[in-house]
C-alpha cells in the first residue's frame, strides 16, 4: 500500500520527479530495444518489420519530452537570476 501511495506522489504538482523526463526515458528505452531486436533478428536472417509511423511517434515523444524538460531548466535558471 505504501508503494502505491509513493507512486501517486509522482503525479502531484509539487514533487521531486520530472514526469517529462520519465516519459522521454521510457520512449528512448523502447527505441533502443527496437534497434537491438532489429540488429539481432538481422543477424539471424529474419527481417523485423517496424512500422515507420510508430517509430517516428516514439522519436517525437522522446525529442519533445527531453526538449521541453531542457527548456524548462534553461528558462527557470534565467528567471531565478532576475
Amino acid at each position: 500500500m505504501t508503494k502505491l501511495v509513493g507512486w501517486v506522489q509522482i503525479f502531484k504538482d509539487d514533487n521531486d520527479w520530472n514526469e517529462k523526463t520519465i516519459i522521454g526515458g521510457a520512449s528512448f528505452a523502447i527505441m533502443v530495444l527496437t534497434a537491438v531486436v532489429d540488429i539481432a533478428t538481422g543477424v539471424l536472417g529474419v527481417e523485423l518489420q517496424v512500422q515507420e509511423f510508430i517509430y517516428n511517434s516514439f522519436l517525437i515523444i522522446t525529442l519533445g519530452s527531453f526538449g521541453i524538460s531542457g527548456l524548462e531548466k534553461v528558462f527557470s535558471g534565467r528567471q531565478d537570476s532576475k
